[in-house]
């Protein structure tokens, strides 16, 4: 007769079969990215998103140049956190590139009271998002854009046709 024995928990027995099928940094991968507003904090989580995990390296998308200049100096702690979050042998290096965040979720127009969203056109819209999109308070930003949408675009006056008379 067999005696009683030692009773493996779901999570060990799926983390077993995981590494044996290879799916252990996809994983992690996953977790991160669904976890990562809470692991890096909402500052860098807009101007970050974790793309995927290649032996053992982590491959960082920023926003721009100036995150990416950022992250160079951020990337020990950010490292270092990263290893407490998924474990000490899941990311070992991170590796960032410029490029489009996805899922970003940006205030369109037509969020704004009519009289604000119907001064701006499509096009001054995205280059006034462009310019505040930096600002960390986000009722500071909305704030912000409230005020500059309410003026008018100033244009440089054209000079005058024909011919010049100076002296």
């Amino acid at each position: 007769m067999i005696g009683p024995g030692t009773l493996d928990s779901f999570g060990s027995i799926l983390s077993g079969l995981s590494k044996r099928l290879g799916l252990e940094s996809r994983l992690v991968e996953l977790r991160l990215q669904h976890r990562w507003r809470d692991i890096v904090g909402e500052p860098m989580a807009s101007h970050t998103w974790p793309a995927q995990i290649r032996f053992k390296k982590l491959y960082l998308t920023v926003r721009n140049s100036v995150w990416l200049q950022q992250l160079t100096f951020l990337k020990p702690a950010l490292l270092a956190k990263l290893q407490a979050e998924s474990g000490m042998e899941s990311v070992t290096d991170i590796a960032c590139r410029v490029g489009e965040i996805p899922g970003e979720t940006e205030v369109s127009p037509a969020s704004l009271p009519t009289d604000i969203g119907s001064t701006r056109s499509e096009t001054s819209w995205a280059e006034l998002v462009s310019y505040t999109a930096m600002i960390q308070d986000p009722s500071i930003r909305e704030r912000l854009r409230e005020v500059i949408s309410r003026y008018p675009a100033q244009r440089p006056p054209r000079p005058a046709k024909g011919p010049s008379r100076a002296p």
